[in-house]
């Protein structure tokens, strides 16, 4: 046993399962600290003989250790964009809990890190999921306190789903003039921002006429857009239904891709087919071996300059809300967006107003009457 002094708080130190733990008693009692310290050595005895497991030493792995040996597992068995987003969601969790052993991390951990990221504008939506990925890394130690959480109404912050929006023939004009690229003058060119980026504009147009998401674009090889057909086929997708469908052309995205091609060979070079639509690169030293990493700049200056409040994905959402209003079947919209569910599609379709009324008045066309006689109209009649 070991206490000692720091100013006027006494601390204490021992070692556990090989592991120094030094922390505060945050006490100025030595005879507390000393307290203080058989109750934390008694808490760790319990948290690693307290549940029947092949492996204890698992338990005293810190969670940065721990979410490596995960990490490694997940890669093998999940999509690349299933493991970025969970090495994400690992990376903000180390942040706060990166050193602490496992069998250290209770509920009161818990709640401390969904104050702290709250205090760092991360959304409900987000701690929650980054919890959950926590609780999953501590295996049997996790399920436990998901159970006791639960119970206590703690584990899920309150958040509202985002439904995600239909945009309006005024906001979707305004999106595709502030991306369209007017080419300046040579003197001009080193004045240019990333709102002068000529790949928005397709990126844009891929969404809202052919329902791309934006993973789906940015991995678009020339030899996927086929303008004799008039069809482009998409690659590896979120779902295994998304993933190789064919999308006819329309008259406007085909304008599009055929300007920005046009673009492409002046300023990067061949259209060849293995070749990236969207290369990556820096300062217009374009690399279309590789894509670009994201949309992100560019969509926000665009939004910003077009005065429209939307994500990414709402051009998505538009276009198939567009195909549910078109009277295209539900067979129709899968065929060309991937995988909608029943639930999708009627989260997606939000037919406006003005659809809804279209409808209703079509029955009054197919009546061919607009006038409803009264029981004293007929009286008077007769």
């Amino acid at each position: 046993m070991s206490v000692f002094k720091r100013g006027e708080v006494w601390w204490y130190k021992f070692y556990f399962a090989n592991k120094l733990i030094r922390e505060s008693a945050k006490t100025t009692s030595k005879t507390l600290a000393k307290e203080a310290e058989k109750n934390r050595r008694r808490d760790l005895e319990k948290g690693y003989n307290g549940l029947a497991t092949e492996d204890r030493t698992w338990r005293v792995l810190t969670f940065a250790e721990a979410a490596e040996a995960f990490l490694a597992a997940y890669g093998l068995r999940h999509k690349s964009n299933s493991a970025s987003y969970m090495k994400y969601c690992i990376k903000h969790l180390k942040n706060h809990v990166g050193d602490m052993m496992l069998i250290e991390i209770g509920v009161d951990i818990i709640l401390a890190y969904q104050k702290a990221r709250i205090s760092e504008k991360a959304s409900p939506k987000t701690i929650n999921e980054e919890v959950m990925v926590l609780l999953h890394i501590m295996r049997e130690l996790g399920d436990l306190i998901r159970v006791k959480m639960k119970r206590d109404k703690t584990l899920k912050l309150a958040h509202e789903e985002y439904e995600g929006k239909a945009l309006t023939l005024d906001q979707i004009g305004a999106l595709y003039e502030a991306a369209r690229v007017v080419e300046p003058k040579d003197d001009q060119k080193k004045n240019l921002g990333d709102t002068r980026s000529t790949m928005i504009l397709p990126a844009i147009s891929l969404a809202l006429n052919a329902t791309l998401r934006d993973s789906e674009a940015r991995s678009l090889t020339w030899d996927q857009i086929n303008f004799l057909k008039g069809i482009l086929r998409v690659g590896r997708s979120k779902t295994p239904e998304g993933t190789g469908r064919t999308i006819p052309i329309n008259s406007e995205l085909r304008g599009i891709l055929e300007e920005y091609r046009t673009w492409y060979e002046a300023n990067v070079g061949p259209a060849a087919p293995e070749l990236y639509l969207f290369p990556g690169g820096k300062n217009r030293k374009w690399n279309p071996l590789r894509p670009i990493s994201s949309f992100k700049t560019s969509w926000q200056n665009v939004r910003e300059k077009a005065g429209v409040k939307a994500r990414y994905h709402d051009l998505r959402h538009t276009a198939i809300t567009n195909l549910c209003e078109s009277g295209a079947s539900d067979e129709t919209v899968r065929a060309i967006a991937g995988h909608v569910s029943q639930r999708m599609l009627r989260h997606y379709a939000h037919i406006r107003t003005e659809a809804k009324r279209k409808a209703l008045e079509a029955i009054v066309s197919q009546s061919g009457s607009a006038a409803v006689t009264t029981p004293a109209d007929d009286r008077a009649a007769s």
